[in-house]
């Protein structure tokens, strides 16, 4: 591939002129300069190679494969000992992608010096071949950040309406992680709405493979407006309302992502299976078999085992004379054990059926004081907020945030986007990024 440009000469020439003991004045002219690019894909020149791709047939290997471009079994042999302990061959899936980068020989026989194997749209194996030497190369599709501003009314579910609005997937899950202490998904109502600027990842400038940084939301939940503003304080960057305060609560809002409630707290539930009215002191989740399961609270694991009709069971103390529950676990994560220790987020067991159970769901428990309290219904006590000398900074950021949220904004406004750049009002340098 040739890149052409045009410079424009006078002085050069003038200077050329003096040398040569010339005195006349030269005029400007435009001169073309034919510039080699190499043209570079997965790492390698293509213009020097013929290229074939193809998908990966049901049974077939990479062996079959190499074998029709002049890759000897022993070189094949070699390159299954070199992979195993980078890629495995055995690794390799049909349906994917994958290019041969190949040259022909004066017996027109096609010799194979590149392999690229494509494990998804964005990662990719390279194997090379030299002879009897191989090489093997892990790497990723370079991509790039693009802003995006959206939003989207609830009719059903925050999965849906990101679906209905062909956003990508993991922004509900990236919403789900910054709004997990405030928003309660489980009680998401019609009507609730929100707007979100993130950067999306693109390949090609065209093909979406996710989400880099959220750099702002606002969230209308029940009526009420729940801002998300970034922010780095004591060197991690997290995410705060717009008075400051954090997001982040003592407790998560749920132990667990991607289900639904099946049944609330009650003084008189029907037992679904005992069919007699009876308190239902917890909250039901229904999920499949194996959800992760995490701790809601930082605290200490007070018992784990079997308690009859709650199945496997843990109970966890945190501060404030409080106490949760998780009932009917398939099984406890490893290293959880009565006595441990646990952090807010930590995986402690996973979704089950055991004990009196109709089927797969979590009961969840909250004892204050060794009375049970509906979890829904838990007075939430924020985080530490903004520190006060942090406040003009903070002050600076939100304002930015809220403008590009609520209307149209210049770019030289806008937050800074480039996620391998720290913004600098996030660091404690307020400065407008250009």
């Amino acid at each position: 591939m040739n890149r052409i440009s045009k410079i424009t000469i006078g002085a050069l020439t003038l200077f050329g002129m003096v040398c040569c003991g010339t005195t006349t004045t030269s005029s400007k002219e435009e001169v073309t300069i034919v510039e080699k690019v190499e043209n570079i894909k997965y790492g390698i020149n293509i213009d020097n190679y013929k290229v074939e791709s193809a998908t990966i047939k049901s049974g077939e290997t990479l062996g079959r494969i190499l074998n029709n471009y002049g890759v000897s079994a022993v070189v094949i042999d070699r390159l299954d000992k070199q992979a195993m302990d980078i890629f495995p061959l055995r690794d390799i899936r049909s349906g994917n992608k994958y290019s041969i980068f190949y040259d022909v020989d004066s017996m027109q026989v096609k010799r194979a010096s590149y392999l690229v194997y494509e494990r998804n749209v964005v990662e990719y194996v390279r194997f090379g071949f030299d002879g009897d030497s191989t090489a093997i190369a892990l790497g990723e599709r370079p991509f790039e950040y693009k802003r995006q501003k959206r939003s989207a009314t609830i009719n059903t579910s925050l999965w849906g309406a990101i679906m209905a609005q062909d956003m990508p997937y993991s922004l509900a899950a990236e919403l789900e992680e910054v709004y997990q202490w405030t928003v309660d998904f489980f009680g998401i109502q019609k009507g609730d709405n929100f707007t979100v600027i993130y950067d999306e990842k693109f390949i090609d400038d065209s093909v979406s493979v996710g989400i880099g940084r959220v750099w702002g939301a606002k969230f209308e939940h029940g009526g009420k407006e729940y801002y998300a503003v970034p922010f780095k304080q004591d060197g991690k960057v997290e995410y705060w309302e717009a008075d400051g305060a954090s997001l982040r609560k003592q407790m998560l809002k749920a132990p667990l992502k991607f289900s639904r409630i099946s049944s609330k707290f009650s003084n008189a539930r029907l037992h679904p299976i005992y069919k007699v009215y009876r308190p239902h002191h917890g909250v039901d989740y229904a999920a499949p078999s194996g959800t992760p399961v995490r701790a809601v609270a930082d605290g200490t694991v007070t018992f784990k085992g079997w308690a009859g009709g709650g199945g496997n069971t843990l109970k966890i103390k945190h501060p404030g004379n409080l106490m949760t529950g998780y009932l009917h676990l398939r099984a406890f994560a490893k290293g959880i054990r009565s006595g441990s220790r646990v952090s807010q987020g930590d995986l402690i067991g996973y979704v089950g059926s055991t004990g009196a159970s109709t089927g797969p769901h979590l009961d969840y428990r909250v004892w204050k004081g060794g009375v049970a309290i509906n979890p829904l219904k838990i007075p939430q006590k924020p985080a530490v907020p903004i520190a006060k000398e942090n406040l003009d900074k903070f002050e600076y950021v939100k304002v930015k945030v809220l403008a590009e949220l609520n209307g149209d904004v210049k770019e030289e406004d806008k937050i800074m986007t480039v996620d391998s750049v720290v913004m600098p009002a996030l660091v404690g340098e307020v400065a407008v990024v250009k």
